[in-house]
């Protein structure tokens, strides 16, 4: 079927160009729309509904009207010369903000931006006096908006609001700060704007200059970006079609994140395309180049196919996962791979049979075979020192592994001490308890369904006040239907920290289980019971999904490859390769930066993205190798020949993967990921897949591919009957000038 669907794509080249250029620009120009449909940035509404804060989010929109995608900005409103706040002031704050909560506020709009393809995220925001701090110095008002508060068009809103509540200040002499989620989340945009502008420039750089360097050619450099943006446009179209028709909800991450992957694995897989192209081109110069393109992409399309496969089998292990933003980043993941493997298997080979030769000029490569490089004297080297090779390589992924002793989770979301909101926070932290911008909430509601008095909760209220670390408790107070209650605390830590985090889901939830009144019962929410309670869904989910994805991907290598023994090698080194890795993450944030811990997403994301995408480069190498053992000569010759072609092809494609998951450090809160995707991927690509495997396929030789070994040919002229003889080592010359 892939050879079916190769030919046809060269047969037809330009018509196929035209479907997937139609395509992709037109679901490109829809993506954006639909993923801001589709996405949401509360984390709580990822948990399971058997979640204690979870039950307590459902309290909150149902019975306090609280609306699912709710986000509140907190407004410090003080004096320009830092005096305290007289009864005057506050009169005059308190009439500001019912003015701001009057006005709609309407959404900035880019010159010529087409307003049926961008929602209008304008509203109204509820604006309301919130508390005085104990010294009078300054006030703070609470404003709700509506909105993912990674939506671009909720962000421009927040902005505009901020400039309004600014002038409407300044003209009584006041000086305003603000905080909150989607302050801090526009701030942080912000900030990164032009380093996020820089890095695409700088990838973009890096992957024409890297294919300008191997294949020596214009149009060779130019065009894997421009069949993976028609491909990507495509692919972000059907992951945002697929989601609004599921009713699947993405994290506000998942659209940047898969944008990257297409971008790596999709130059990737045209890179080995070109390669291959070129030497067949080399070998067979009397040949048509659309035959020629026909008969690569039939060869590599399988490759390309099993490796673009065990990366959807491995996502899609995430269905068994619990937290619901590890269940929808599978799906989506799955999707948008699938879609950059039809456009490998039929855009990129009509690309090639539409340039044919033209595709490498003004290169002269093609009209003679190129002396031994630095890849053949690599796999000279390989072939000779096998053993020493594979021991510096497991010493060194080994060294970088036991880093990972003392892991612990940091389930906040990214430094924010630079940003405007941040200072904020800090000089309300200095005044009041730390968590009176983000109370945690205590709901309660009748067992039976019916009504409740607040005045039954007064006992559980004094309970509260007398936890430690919990700096205020508010009084309680009675939903418009009666049918709940509400408790806010206001902690003494910072509601994205461990020590809150511990108070929330200990003292606290003690504390409302012990005290609740008969006949009522009781749910912690808020930020800290919320990423309390994902802690509990993570460590669930990575002892589930870490074994069923290890054996999955077992699985494939063992249709694939054909073998018993070739498949554990070859996860043997991926694990280590993941283990290295987060080894070095470790050491770096956790120990070398001083962070709470790794981000509680990246063992997940980092398994999955480094098994996978390493595993690409495994089937890419060991392909190769099995083909060129059928070829008459030694193992370690095969070894030394597979690694000569296959070398340049891999390395170029790990540096551009690589330089695609550095771009992410721009990307707010992204750092951790960034890194360790980017190390993740080098070490795939030029330890694992060039060092480990290869040294290990010299020493096991053709027992590798146990019980179905690969025969070699017999040599033109000679005996096809197999040696009586024990074969002898390669020589040191194997594979010279």
């Amino acid at each position: 079927m892939i050879r079916a669907l190769t030919g046809f794509s060269t047969r037809h080249a330009w018509k196929v160009i035209a479907v997937w250029a139609v395509l992709g620009m037109g679901l490109a120009v829809l993506s954006p729309m639909l993923m801001s449909r589709v996405t949401q940035s509360q984390s709580g509404e990822f948990l399971p509904r058997s979640y204690d804060s979870a039950a307590a989010l459902r309290i909150a929109e149902q019975d306090f009207g609280i609306k699912p995608d709710a986000t509140t900005v907190t407004v410090l409103v003080a004096r320009t010369d830092g005096k305290a706040l007289t009864a005057d002031d506050q009169h005059k704050i308190e009439a500001g903000a019912a003015k701001l909560g009057e006005r709609k506020v309407t959404m900035p709009r880019k010159p010529d931006e087409p307003a049926a393809l961008v929602p209008d995220r304008s509203q109204t925001p509820r604006v309301a006096p919130a508390t005085v701090a104990p010294d009078r110095t300054f006030e703070l008002l609470s404003v709700e908006l509506t909105g993912n508060a990674a939506d671009e068009g909720v962000q421009g809103v927040y902005r505009t609001f901020r400039d309004q509540a600014r002038a409407q200040f300044d003209g009584i002499g006041m000086r305003t700060g603000f905080t909150g989620g989607l302050a801090q989340v526009s701030d942080t945009t912000e900030a990164n704007r032009g380093a996020m502008v820089l890095g695409s420039a700088l990838l973009t750089a890096l992957i024409v200059l890297l294919n300008v360097l191997v294949f020596r050619s214009v149009l060779a450099a130019l065009l894997p970006l421009l069949a993976v943006a028609m491909v990507s446009g495509a692919a972000g179209g059907a992951v945002a079609g697929a989601a609004a028709l599921t009713g699947l909800k993405l994290d506000s991450s998942t659209p940047s994140l898969i944008g990257v992957v297409l971008l790596g694995i999709g130059v990737d897989y045209l890179l080995f395309l070109l390669f291959r192209f070129r030497e067949q081109l080399r070998a067979r110069p009397e040949q048509n180049a659309r035959e020629a393109a026909a008969e690569v992409s039939g060869k590599v399309g399988t490759a390309i196919t099993s490796a673009a496969l065990t990366i959807v089998a491995a996502f899609a292990t995430l269905a068994v996962a619990s937290f619901g933003q590890f269940r929808s980043l599978g799906p989506a993941v799955a999707v948008a791979v699938l879609v950059m493997l039809l456009g490998s298997l039929t855009l990129m080979p009509a690309l090639l049979a539409a340039c044919g030769r033209g595709i490498f000029w003004p290169s002269r490569a093609l009209r003679r075979e190129p002396r031994p490089g630095v890849a053949a004297r690599f796999g000279e080297l390989v072939a000779r020192r096998p053993l020493a090779l594979l021991l510096a390589s497991v010493a060194l992924l080994g060294t970088l592994a036991a880093g990972t002793a003392g892991l612990k989770m940091d389930y906040s979301q990214g430094d924010s001490t630079t940003t405007a909101a941040a200072a904020t926070a800090a000089e309300i932290a200095r005044a009041m308890p730390a968590g009176v911008s983000d109370p945690t909430t205590v709901y309660l509601v009748a067992r039976d369904g019916g009504t409740v008095d607040a005045a039954r909760f007064d006992g559980l209220a004094r309970e509260l006040k007398g936890v430690e670390g919990v700096g205020q408790v508010g009084r309680p107070v009675l939903a418009d239907n009666h049918r709940a209650a509400r408790i806010d605390l206001y902690l003494n830590a910072d509601p994205q920290s461990q020590r809150a985090r511990d108070l929330a889901s200990g003292p606290v939830r003690a504390a409302v289980a012990a005290h609740t009144p008969a006949g009522t019962v009781g749910h912690v929410g808020g930020t800290a019971a919320i990423f309390a309670d994902i802690a509990t869904a993570v460590d669930r989910d990575l002892t589930v999904v870490f074994p069923v994805a290890a054996a999955l991907i077992a699985l494939i290598l063992l249709l694939l490859l054909r073998s018993l023994l070739a498949p554990v090698a070859l996860m043997l080194s991926v694990g280590l390769g993941f283990a290295a890795t987060l080894g070095a993450a470790t050491l770096l944030f956790q120990h070398g930066l001083d962070r709470p811990g790794v981000s509680f997403t990246l063992p997940l994301v980092l398994f999955l993205f480094v098994v996978a995408l390493g595993t690409d480069y495994n089937i890419l190498i060991t392909d190769r190798i099995r083909e060129e053992m059928h070829r008459p000569g030694s193992a370690r010759s095969a070894v030394a020949r597979a690694v000569r072609h296959t070398a340049p092809a891999v390395a170029t494609a790990g540096l551009v993967l690589a330089g695609s998951f550095a771009t992410l450090a721009t990307t707010p809160g992204s750092e951790q990921v960034a890194f360790s995707l980017t190390l993740g991927i080098l070490l795939s690509a030029l330890v694992l897949s060039l060092v480990t495997v290869p040294a290990l396929a010299a020493l096991l030789g053709r027992a590798l591919w146990w019980p179905l070994r690969p025969a070699p040919a017999a040599a033109p002229g000679t005996d096809a009957r197999p040696p009586v003889a024990a074969p002898r080592p390669a020589p040191d010359h194997l594979g010279a000038r």
